[in-house]
């Protein structure tokens, strides 16, 4: 019996440690040009369901007025570099990664970089 209890002991502390997840946080800096893209269905909800779909992202924070994207995020299942990737498949560019064209294309006018004349 002892032995036996020892060893429920074992798998459950080993199991506790491997349950355990690394959240971290990173900001991005995104190509976010609508000024109401909280609210926006072209831009914001895109945007966001784009990182949630991501596995392992907890929260997402968008700023468009700093331009930047906080992800909270579970780095055994995901990473900075994954998460920028998915930005920009969306059609955002992503610190150094550009948005994909073709999706930005299809954007409505609002969330578009301003023509500059």
């Amino acid at each position: 019996m002892k032995p036996l209890l020892t060893l429920l002991f074992l798998f459950v502390g080993l199991t506790m440690g491997y349950a355990q997840s690394k959240v971290t946080k990173i900001k991005i800096q995104a190509a976010i040009y609508c000024d109401h893209c909280k609210q926006c269905e072209s831009c914001g909800k895109r945007l966001e369901e784009a990182i949630y779909n991501e596995k392992g992202v907890k929260r997402v924070d968008l700023d468009d007025k700093s331009n930047t994207v906080s992800i909270v995020y579970n780095e055994t299942k995901t990473s900075p570099e994954k998460l920028r990737m998915v930005i920009a498949a969306a059609g955002f560019d992503a610190d150094d990664v550009k948005g994909n064209k073709e999706v930005y294309a299809t954007w409505d006018d609002c969330c578009k970089k301003p023509e500059v004349n």
